[in-house]
C-alpha cells in the first residue's frame, strides 16, 4: 500500500468517524465553548458530572438542567443553595450521587473562586500552559480525576491551543484499532486544528459504543 493510499484511507476511516460520533459534550451540554470565563466553567461541571459512573446522557442532562436553573457561573454555583443543585439534578435523572455531586459543585465554584476568581484562564496561567501542569491543577477541584481531567482537556483544546493535541489513552487505543496513527501528533496532522476536539470525542465515543471496525469503515475500506 503506498503512503497516498494510506493517507487517503484514513482520511476516510477519520471522516466516516465524525459523521458517526464526532459531537463534543460541550455542544450535547449546549456549552458555547469560548475563551471566557463563564463557558470554561460550564465546561468544568459538565467534567465533574462525567466524574462518577453515570450514563453520559444523563450527565449531559444534568449539566442542561443546571445551566437552566442559572447555575452558569462559579459565583451562581456558590450562591445557589445546596438544595437546589440536588434539585437540578434530580430533574436530569442523576440519581445517586445526586447529594454528594451537589456538595461538590459548590466546593469546586468556591475553589474556582478563590485560587482563580472565578476565571479558569488563570489557572491555565498558573500552570505555564504546561498541559500535565494544567491536569494537575484539575484535578485538585472537587470530584475532577484523570478521566475528568482528560475530558476538560480534549475539549478545551479547541480554545486553548496549547493542550493541542490532546487524545487520552483510550482515544489514542481506538484509533489504532481503525487502522490510525495511534500518536496524538499524528493524528492531528489528519484534521484541521479546529476539529481536534470533534475527532478526540468521537474516538472515545467509538471505543464506548461496542462497534465494530468493520461496521463503521466497511468492507470496501481497506
Amino acid at each position: 500500500m503506498t503512503a497516498d493510499t494510506t493517507t487517503a484511507r484514513r482520511r476516510t476511516t477519520v471522516r466516516r468517524l465524525l459523521d458517526a460520533y464526532g459531537r463534543t459534550h460541550a455542544e450535547e451540554a449546549g456549552i458555547r465553548l469560548r475563551d471566557t470565563p463563564a463557558p470554561l466553567y460550564q465546561l468544568l461541571t459538565l467534567c465533574v458530572l462525567f466524574s462518577v459512573r453515570i450514563k453520559a446522557d444523563i450527565a449531559v442532562a444534568a449539566a442542561r438542567e443546571l445551566f437552566a436553573a442559572g447555575m452558569r457561573t462559579p459565583r451562581a454555583m456558590a450562591d445557589a443553595s445546596w438544595q437546589d443543585r440536588v434539585d437540578a439534578l434530580g430533574r436530569a435523572h442523576y440519581r445517586r450521587y445526586d447529594e454528594s455531586t451537589a456538595t461538590a459543585l459548590g466546593d469546586g465554584a468556591v475553589l474556582v473562586l478563590d485560587r482563580y476568581r472565578g476565571d479558569l484562564r488563570r489557572l491555565r496561567e498558573a500552570a505555564d500552559g504546561e498541559p500535565e501542569r494544567i491536569r494537575e491543577l484539575l484535578r485538585e477541584v472537587p470530584r475532577i480525576g484523570p478521566v475528568g481531567a482528560d475530558i476538560f482537556c480534549r475539549e478545551a483544546q479547541a480554545v486553548w491551543p496549547g493542550l493541542r493535541p490532546s487524545f487520552d489513552e483510550r482515544a489514542r487505543a481506538a484509533a489504532a484499532a481503525l487502522g490510525l496513527p495511534s500518536s496524538a501528533e499524528a493524528l492531528a496532522r489528519l484534521v484541521d486544528a479546529e476539529a481536534l476536539p470533534r475527532l478526540a470525542a468521537a474516538l472515545v465515543r467509538f471505543a464506548l459504543s461496542g462497534d465494530s471496525a468493520d461496521g463503521l469503515l466497511g468492507t470496501g475500506a481497506g
